[in-house]
């Protein structure tokens, strides 16, 4: 290889400069670059993805809507990917092709180094030149700079012999330590390729080669074994990379025979030379180190002239001719031979640092992306399960509630069919049973035992007292013959109605859908009200004697008509009397017909009118009678009606009008309470109605739980569908991008680690 640097007076610069750009573009070198640059920017793409993978699942697995899909040793693990993509990431940037100059002192590494880089970078000449190890690297500072091992300071350089001046005298440095030469890509192409060449001191002025081996050697790709092709391959030489070979598998091992210059002074012996030094470098590549074939041997071995080649290479970079100066015979071929090792150096060193730097984290990429893969396709199938079992609730939910809603629409139609028919039928009972206690008033009030006195105020108490006993009697009389068969009759029903609707209730509840209305005492209130009811009752127990005209006539007409028949001939208005008002159901009587008991009346009115008009008529009727019967029998007669007159007047006392009064109580409140026969029996059907219709209702209440319990759970199931869909789409997205990112892996290392599959 060959880098030109064209001075601004050249004439031919523009040539040289295009030919030296095809030859960089050209290089194998670049093979390293891009796929570096390609690697890192997978891994960039592989460090988005896992952070976002990272995200979802830290996201997912923290979701309490949903029941778990990821699990926390799967969290853990991407969170673990994370750091070491990341880890990886930074070595990769890092990554770099590094060559290791070896051989004994004085045998031309330096030299080696600086005709590669056409320029007198490091320190080179006659005896012990580099004291350490010198790391030669590529800067985008304009100016050349050292750094010494454990400093961050920055030393200038300016020329060699100054860099060899500065390590003589500036710094004691042992062989073991490090200086960072920085030197800048403008001014070398083979550095803009992120190639590393490190230079060591002889490996036969120091007995710490295994230190020298852990800390320069193992992350080198190759090693370049610099010989003096004036000697032979020393046993020193030999040792060092017997001991490379046992710590790194099979090493890239170049050896080149330096000063091969010195043959021109003896042609006659070149070839045997070169072929005894090709024999005995081949024996040491293959037979004892084993780390190629013979057949590959020759693409190892070179004989060259470093120095040669490095100041034609700076004549050539300042505008004189390649050949110029003291250049020994046959330059030409040892020139070919040092761009022909340069090739194959280029074309080694980089399929070697792409395999070593890059198949191990392309091969751990891999395994991160088909391990998130898998993750991924588990969240996905975990999700499609938990929205599969969503579904299958949901509908289950949605037949649960139409069922729901039709057998409550057919149970409230049977249920009110259920109310109305136990309704009608406590009305028939409770109004027969209060007829029946009608009829039997009298004995109640017989049974009623309390002082009596006709006084007003004995009397307003007595009635008072009367009307409790009543109302406390026909109640306990209308409850003994209905209440019991009533209430059980309630009982049933309430309790159809709670299995009817049981099953409509969720399945804990329904065990305890006895407990969820709760059994109260009902009792009929039959409020019969007799205080209000008789409050207008007047009771007549002033002295009638049985045989008078008045109570004659209410003997034969009655009290109604009796009265109506009396009031036509007196011409004193009597006491009122309590009148029990005629039913207002009963239909009117006819005013153009009179019946008999209106023919009598009025044939009665007259013949009182008649006797009362004159005292002539009674004088001519007794006249008539005396004459008739007799004296002595109308004497009998009076004395008799006398007799019974007296008799009466003595008996009519405080029990006899306490009868009385109880007699004419039953009449007036037998006639009142028939009027609220039929407003009872409605009282108490209604009294039914309303306590099966509160059962219904607070059964319909847990239905109605019940039944908002099915839609919250169809809304829920709906929210977490939704949410599993969502996820599901993120999980397989992430899954394609991880099958992606295993395809970019593929191709990478199908072009660039595995180029001839």
């Amino acid at each position: 290889m060959s880098l030109v640097f064209p001075q601004p007076n050249n004439p031919f610069q523009g040539k040289k400069e295009k030919r030296t750009m095809a030859e960089v573009s050209a290089s194998p070198l670049k093979h390293f670059v891009t796929a570096k640059k390609k690697i890192n920017g997978i891994f960039d793409q592989l460090l988005a993805y896992i952070k976002e993978s990272d995200s979802f699942l830290e996201d997912t697995h923290r979701n309490n809507d949903l029941d778990p899909v990821t699990t926390e040793e799967q969290v853990q693990e991407v969170r673990g990917y994370l750091a070491k993509v990341a880890g990886i990431g930074e070595v990769l940037a890092r990554r770099h092709m590094k060559v290791v100059f070896f051989g004994r002192t004085s045998n031309g590494k330096s030299s080696v180094i600086n005709a590669m880089l056409c320029d007198k970078v490091l320190p080179s000449g006659i005896g012990h030149t580099t004291n350490c190890f010198l790391r030669v690297e590529g800067t985008d500072s304009k100016e050349a700079f050292i750094l010494t091992e454990g400093s961050e300071e920055k030393k200038s350089v300016k020329t060699v012999n100054q860099l060899a001046h500065a390590l003589h005298q500036d710094e004691d440095l042992d062989a073991g330590s490090l200086v960072c030469v920085m030197w800048p890509k403008a001014k070398c192409a083979l550095l803009r390729d992120d190639l590393v060449l490190v230079d060591s001191p002889g490996i036969d002025v120091t007995t710490e080669l295994d230190s020298w081996i852990d800390k320069f050697c193992l992350d080198a790709d190759v090693f370049v074994l610099v010989a003096n092709s004036e000697s032979t391959l020393m046993q020193t030489e030999k040792s060092f990379f017997h001991k490379v070979n046992e710590r790194l598998s099979s090493p890239n091992i170049f050896i080149l025979n330096n000063r091969w210059d010195a043959s021109a002074s003896e042609p006659e012996y070149m070839e045997e030379v070169r072929k005894q030094h090709m024999n005995r470098c081949t024996n040491f590549l293959v037979d004892e180190l084993g780390v190629v074939d013979r057949g590959q041997a020759n693409d190892r071995i070179f004989f060259v002239s470093a120095k040669e080649v490095l100041q034609a290479r700076v004549q050539r970079a300042q505008g004189m001719p390649e050949a110029g100066g003291a250049l020994a015979e046959g330059f030409q071929a040892r020139m070919f031979e040092f761009q022909n090792f340069e090739r194959r150096f280029e074309e080694c060193i980089s399929q070697s640092a792409v395999k070593t730097k890059f198949e191990q984290h392309t091969m751990r990429a891999k395994q991160m992306s088909e391990a998130l893969r898998q993750i991924m396709d588990s969240v996905h199938i975990a999700a499609q399960e938990q929205r599969i079992y969503c579904l299958e609730t949901k509908d289950d939910r949605q037949d649960r509630l139409e069922f729901l809603d039709k057998q409550l629409d057919l149970l409230t139609v049977d249920c009110k069919t259920r109310i109305k028919n136990i309704t009608e039928e406590v009305e028939r009972q409770v109004s027969t049973a209060l007829s029946e206690e009608i009829r039997k008033l009298s004995v109640l009030v017989d049974d009623f035992h309390v002082d009596f006195h006709p006084s007003s105020v004995v009397l307003k108490v007595y009635k008072n007292e009367l009307h409790r006993h009543i109302e406390e009697g026909l109640g306990k009389n209308m409850s003994e013959r209905c209440s019991v068969a009533i209430a059980g009759a309630l009982q049933t029903t309430r309790s159809e109605m709670i299995d009817g609707l049981t099953p409509l209730l969720p399945s804990p509840v329904r065990e305890q859908a006895d407990k969820l209305v709760p059994r109260q005492c009902f009792r009929l209130n039959y409020d019969l009200a007799c205080d209000r009811l008789c409050s207008d009752f007047q009771e007549d127990i002033s002295f009638h004697f049985s045989l008078g005209w008045t109570m004659l006539v209410n003997r034969f007409l009655g009290a109604k008509n009796a009265r109506r028949a009396l009031m036509g001939y007196s011409d004193q208005v009597p006491r009122p009397m309590a009148l029990t008002p005629v039913v207002t159901s009963m239909p009117p009587f006819p005013q153009n017909s009179l019946t008999q008991e209106e023919l009598m009346v009025s044939m009665v009115t007259g013949l009182a009118s008649l006797t009362s008009r004159t005292s002539m008529g009674v004088l001519v009727v007794g006249g008539v009678v005396w004459k008739a019967v007799g004296w002595r029998l109308i004497a009998l007669s009076l004395g008799l009606y006398g007799l019974l007159y007296v008799y009466e007047r003595l008996t009519w006392t405080t029990r006899a009008k306490e009868r009385a009064f109880k007699r004419q109580f039953v009449e007036y409140a037998s006639e009142k309470l028939q009027l609220i026969v039929s407003y009872t029996g409605s009282n108490c059907s209604h009294q039914v109605q309303q306590e099966l219709a509160g059962t219904f209702a607070q059964l319909c209440q847990q239905v109605d739980v019940s039944r908002q319990n099915l839609e919250d759970e169809i809304s829920d199931m709906n929210s977490k569908i939704e949410l599993l869909d969502a996820l599901q789409s993120k999980a397989k997205l992430l899954r394609n991008k991880a099958g992606w990112l295993d395809s970019e892996l593929n191709m990478f290392t199908q072009q660039y680690l595995n180029p001839s599959k």
